[in-house]
Formats: structure tokens, C-alpha cells, sequence
């Protein structure tokens, strides 16, 4: 081993002095790499290529030149060179055709320069060539296998790329990342049931690979989504190193004139649903009471109509999606924000562990993700009295406050010419019943209420969204096995958003999906005048959908339950004057209802950022309750296993009762402010 001042000696030499050793094959390659990590580290990383290069040229007989190749691609790809990257991971194969890091890394390289094809069979060779893995070498097949399950399912081939995953999940079931993909995989091909084991995979190991918002889709259980996403916070942010970032303390701006200073955290501040919800109420702020920092962390777009918008009206954008999430807390905490909203969640590009290092004093959860973060930093989350009322606030770690709908929409949105039936490929005679939710949504309880419904109203159809031939003959094939027509299944092309809009009303009634129902695609259809029929559950994702329908002012549209959902679906397609009055009720009430009173929203949203800012002043921001919830996620792993469908509030709540108290027997719990209280765990 190199001592540290030998490490120093190396350090301290010079350039020339070091190409000199390198090319009389007297510099170790133990202290070439030393060097060469000096100079990356010192940013002159042309130094060290420098070296690698020499070194390589006069050491070509060296045993671990395939090592120094390695290191000499890694510092290229440091500096852009993708291609010469390219190079000297080929060479290094070529030395060592089973050294596994070069085989990940060559396939990311082809990967990001745009020929993902190239890519899979790379990964595939190493996959191919470790059949008799040894526990190094499995670590990087296991590499190997999800990144082609990645590439696989960007490029759309989900079926292949679901396969490569189960592939990896038998290889490793403990490890949770190709799980966490191939359930929303399965989900989004509708393939019914979601999760199916193997001698290898338990029920239990799938149910952990499970992301929040996959399981959100999944189950209605509203406290074992709380208990997973306080695992997934774990897991997923860990304890970051927090020395560096002293805590926040709030300013005193109460009564002071001053600007509440807001910050809004988002991937999705661009043509995107969560967008689009956002950016009249980022334009209706009232700048003598806020002021608006907009945090983007997704994809580059450009002329993207939503991101100019936002642009235009925030007091500062800062896109933040090359810091890393130290760097981002750092500047979110330099801009001294007194509120920071949360608008991602655990959804697709979250950066949760920038939220970690606590960059201002208050940090709410609202608008992008549809459920309790289950975090120790998250202090607020905003919703409605519909999808949470009061008994309901035990599910969710932070505390509640309250808007008048949690649906903000954006009332100036293009919409295209209205086609007829014809041109969107219906049929005029019928009753056309729709649902433009996600294919991820549609379970197998959800569709087998719409094989009701249709075999109950013969001159009917069913208008669905595609999910791909492969998924649209899949649900056509399960539709002819209930009994029903496979042709009553009809399935919309992909449109730009204003033609989508304009096409919405061309069906008759919108059946809502369970567990996790409509969002943004129903207040799409409110909007044009689509009613849609809806009932909630208890999760924050099955009552959104309630939420939104109630906010548009046809209370008549929410059933209490499924049986109530099909009956009253199958009426109005028997009589359709029935339905054409909640029609004209929509149209009526379109302009005043809370769903679009987007001014209103926006004050009311102020007068909670100002409520908590003034609960911060006094030292009273609350604090995240996670107490028991590892005991109520093993719990939940036993109850979803159950059951997965509707189930009302007391049998629930009567079947979690029921396992504390025997887990207790077993081995006292300490009481919490859910379900297991003081009198609870007195009385075992």
C-alpha cells in the first residue's frame, strides 16, 4: 500500500517529470493513478489524460494495462470525449473481455450517443459471457440486465424489456430496482395479476421493489402507501451528509411588509399535466404578498409554451438539473426561500434528497404527487377536505391544510375545433362510454366493472386511449372472454393536447378507474362539458377524482361504492335524458365553480404560505409523525396480499386493529396517533 507521503511525492511532481517515468516504464500504476486522480481532482483533467496516454504507449506488455485503459476512458468521458471514451474501453476489453465495469460503462457511452441498440447487445455480451457469475461479476450481470431493461423500456419494447427484468429480480430479489420497474411495467401492459412469483421471488420481495406511486395504482390502503413511502424515503435519500447545511431559521416577515419568499421544486414546469395545472397560478401570485422562485430540475426543452409562460411571470427561474442535490439545496438556500413546495413527490426525476439537506424553513408537498411523502422534512401537505378530511389526516406524516379543489387548472388553454364521431373513429349511434386515464390505472377490478356495464347496455362502447397494439389486444382478448364484443373496445391515437381536448366530448360519460383514479384527465373532461361518474375510496389517489367532480358542482356523479358505480352507469346509458340534465348542470355551473376559480386558489394558496410562515415565526412548524410505521408496513405487506379491491372504511380500519393487537400480544407496541392510541395498547 502507498503511503500517504508517497501519494504527496507523486502529487507534487510535475507533468514532465511524470511522462518521463511513464515512458521509461518506470512509473507504478498505482502512482500513475494517483496522479492522475490529483489532477481531475485539481481540474486539470488534461493532465491527467496526458499521462494515461504516455503510460499506455510505453507499457503496452504491463498485466493491468486493461486497468489504466479503464481509468484513461472514465477521465475522458470526465472531459466530453465520449468516442475516445469509446476507444479505450474497447482496448481495455480487448485485454480483459469479462472486466465488467468496462462492459456498463461502454453500453452508457452508446447509450447517450444515441445508439441504444448497440448498447443492449453490449450489455447482453457481458450478460451472454457470465453465466457462472461469481459474486463480482453478478454484481455488474445484475448492472448488465437492468440497464438493458431501462434502454429496452424507453425505446417502448415493454414486453422485452419486462422479461429482461424478471431476469434480474430471480438473479437478485433483494435488490429493488428492476422489481420497482417491472411492477409498473406489468401495470402499464395490463397484465393482470401485476405481481406473480417464482420458486425464486416471493410475494413479499415484489411488494418491496414497489415504488409509491406504482403501489398507489395497486391497492387502496392509504396507511401502507404512508409506510412505503417512509421506506422509500429511507432508501431512496438515506442521511446525507448534512454537516455543511445548518438548519434554516425563519425571518420575520409577519406583519412587516416584506415578500413571502415561495419556491416552487419541479421536473415538470413544462408542457406536462402538472404544468399545465401550474402556470395560471404562478401568473394569478399576487407579488405584493409573494415572491416566486421557479426550481427546474427536468429534461432541457426549448420553445416549450408553458415553460415561456412560467418564465414571464416568476420573479427568478433557476434551472437546477446540472447541480447535483447538495449544489441545489445550496442555491435554494442562498436565495433565502421562506416556503418550499414539493411539487414532484416520489414521481418520475424527483430530486427528494435535495428536500433532505432542509434549504428553507418550510416544506410542503403539493400539486404533483398524489400522497403523504412519509419523510422526516416534509412539514406540510396541501389537499382539500374531499380527498383529505379530518378522520383521514392519520394517513399522512405532515400536517394538513386546505385548499377549495387540489385540481388547479389553466383556464386559457388551446383547444381545437371540435371533429365529429366520425373523424375520431366512432360510431354515431351509440352511447360511448370513455376513460383517458393511463393504461397503469386500469386494474383488473376496474375493467371488470366496465364488462359489466357494457353487457348490460348492448349499444354501447367502450373509448379507451392506446396503449400499444400489444396492450389493445390484450384488453380486447379479456373483454371477448367477459362476453363482450371485442370490437366495442375502441382505442384513441395519441393526439397533441388541444386536439385531445377538443375530441373529449364526443363520448357520453367518463367512468372513473379505481384505485387510482382520475387527476388532470378529469378535470379535462369537466372542462368540456364530459361528466364523469366516480367513486372514492380512502387513499389520497382514490379520492381525487371525487375531489375534482365535486369541485365542478355535480355531487350526482359520485357513487358511494362499485355496485352503486355500475348501476348508475348502466342507468344513464338507458336513459340519456337523464344524463343530458347533469350535462346542462356542468355547462351552468362551468364558470363559478371552484374548479375554475383559479383566483381564488391562488389567494388562498398565499394565505397558507403566510399561515405557515407565521407557525415557523413562533417556532410551531410541525413536525412529521412517522412513529410505528415499520410495523404498519409488514402490516400492510399481509393486507394487500388480501386484498386489493374496494373495501369500506370500518372493515379497514378493523383489519389493521385486529394485527396491531395481535402483534402486540406478541410484543407491545408503543402507541401512536393512528390506529394503535394509548387506550388501544392499555386495554392488551
Amino acid at each position: 500500500m502507498v503511503t500517504n507521503n508517497a501519494s504527496a511525492t507523486v502529487s507534487a511532481r510535475s507533468l514532465a517529470e511524470i511522462l518521463e517515468l511513464a515512458r521509461t516504464q518506470r512509473l507504478p500504476f498505482n502512482e500513475l493513478f494517483q496522479f492522475a486522480e490529483a489532477r481531475s481532482g485539481a481540474e486539470q483533467k488534461i493532465e491527467a489524460v496526458e499521462a494515461y496516454k504516455v503510460w499506455i504507449a510505453f507499457n503496452e506488455t504491463h498485466p493491468y494495462l486493461h486497468l489504466v485503459y479503464f481509468n484513461y476512458s472514465v477521465t475522458l468521458r470526465q472531459l466530453g470525449d465520449v468516442a475516445g471514451s469509446i476507444n479505450a474501453l474497447r482496448a481495455c476489453l480487448k485485454l480483459d473481455s469479462r472486466f465488467g465495469p468496462a462492459h456498463i460503462n461502454l453500453g452508457r457511452a452508446l447509450e447517450d450517443s444515441g445508439i441504444a441498440t448497440q448498447a443492449i447487445l453490449q450489455w447482453r455480451s457481458f450478460v451472454d459471457m457470465t453465466a457462472d457469475s461469481t459474486p463480482d461479476k453478478l454484481t455488474h450481470r445484475l448492472l448488465a440486465l437492468q440497464h438493458i431493461g431501462r434502454v429496452m423500456e424507453n425505446a417502448g419494447l415493454m414486453e422485452d424489456a419486462e422479461a429482461v427484468l424478471w431476469q434480474a429480480i430471480e438473479l437478485r430479489p433483494d435488490k429493488t430496482e428492476a422489481g420497482q420497474h417491472w411492477s409498473a411495467l406489468r401495470q402499464r401492459q395490463c397484465k393482470w395479476p401485476t405481481l406473480v412469483t417464482s420458486d425464486h421471488v416471493s410475494m413479499r420481495q415484489l411488494l418491496d421493489a414497489m415504488s409509491p406511486l406504482t403501489l398507489a395504482c395497486f391497492s387502496d390502503d392509504p396507511l401502507f402507501q404512508l409506510a412505503k413511502a417512509y421506506r422509500y424515503n429511507k432508501s431512496f435519500v438515506g442521511r446525507p451528509d448534512t454537516s455543511g447545511f445548518p438548519r434554516k431559521t425563519p425571518k420575520q416577515k409577519t406583519g412587516t411588509g416584506q415578500r413571502l419568499r415561495v419556491g416552487y421544486v419541479s421536473s415538470d414546469l413544462r408542457d406536462h399535466a402538472v404544468g399545465f395545472a401550474l402556470r395560471e397560478v404562478l401568473e394569478l401570485h399576487d407579488k405584493r404578498s409573494v415572491e416566486i422562485y421557479a426550481y427546474y430540475c427536468g429534461d432541457p426543452v426549448t420553445g416549450d409554451p408553458t415553460q415561456t409562460r412560467m418564465k414571464a411571470v416568476v420573479d427568478c427561474w433557476r434551472d437546477i438539473a446540472g447541480l447535483d442535490d447538495a449544489e441545489a439545496a445550496r442555491q435554494i438556500a442562498d436565495d433565502d426561500i421562506d416556503i418550499l413546495v414539493d411539487v414532484n413527490g416520489y414521481t418520475k426525476h424527483a430530486r427528494t434528497k435535495i428536500f433532505a439537506y432542509r434549504p428553507a424553513p418550510v416544506i410542503v408537498n403539493f400539486c404533483g404527487y398524489p400522497g403523504t411523502m412519509g419523510s422526516p422534512f416534509h412539514h406540510y401537505i396541501i389537499a382539500d377536505e374531499h380527498i383529505i378530511p379530518p378522520e383521514s389526516e392519520i394517513y399522512y406524516s405532515e400536517k394538513v391544510l386546505r385548499i377549495a379543489c387540489n385540481q388547479p387548472i389553466d383556464r386559457k388553454r388551446a383547444i381545437a375545433e371540435k371533429p365529429s364521431r366520425r373523424e375520431a373513429g366512432l360510431p354515431e349511434d351509440v352511447f360511448v362510454f370513455a376513460c383517458f386515464n393511463g393504461m397503469q390505472k386500469i386494474t383488473q377490478e376496474s375493467f371488470a366493472y366496465w364488462m359489466k356495464i357494457l353487457a348490460a347496455t348492448p349499444d354501447s362502447v367502450l373509448w379507451l386511449l392506446t396503449g400499444g397494439d400489444d396492450v389493445d389486444k390484450r384488453l380486447r382478448q379479456v373483454a371477448e372472454n367477459a362476453g363482450v364484443a371485442p370490437e366495442r373496445l375502441i382505442f384513441a391515437p395519441k393526439a397533441p393536447n388541444a386536439k385531445h381536448l377538443a375530441r373529449i366530448s364526443l363520448a357520453d360519460l367518463f367512468l372513473d378507474t379505481f384505485p387510482y383514479g382520475a387527476h388532470s384527465t378529469a378535470a379535462d373532461a369537466l372542462t368540456m362539458g364530459l361528466p364523469v361518474l366516480t367513486f372514492p375510496g380512502k387513499s389520497f389517489a382514490a379520492r381525487f377524482c371525487h375531489s375534482i367532480v365535486a369541485a365542478a358542482g355535480v355531487p350526482e356523479l359520485i357513487c358511494s361504492d362499485p355496485q352503486s358505480y355500475i348501476d348508475k352507469a348502466v342507468g344513464f346509458a338507458k336513459i340519456p335524458r337523464s344524463l343530458a340534465k347533469v350535462r346542462e348542470i356542468l355547462q351552468a355551473k362551468r364558470e363559478t365553480s371552484a374548479l375554475r376559480d383559479i383566483p381564488a386558489l391562488a389567494r388562498r394558496l398565499e394565505e397558507l404560505f403566510w399561515q405557515m410562515q407565521a407557525e415557523s415565526e413562533r417556532g410551531k412548524t410541525p413536525v412529521p409523525d412517522l412513529n410505528n410505521l415499520d410495523i404498519y408496513y409488514d402490516i400492510g405487506t399481509e393486507l394487500v396480499q388480501e386484498n386489493t379491491g374496494f373495501l369500506d372504511h370500518q372493515a379497514y380500519r378493523k383489519a389493521y386493529h385486529d394485527k396491531l393487537a395481535a402483534w402486540h400480544d406478541y410484543a407491545p407496541l408503543p402507541h401512536d396517533r393512528r390506529l394503535w392510541l394509548q387506550e388501544d395498547a392499555a386495554q392488551q
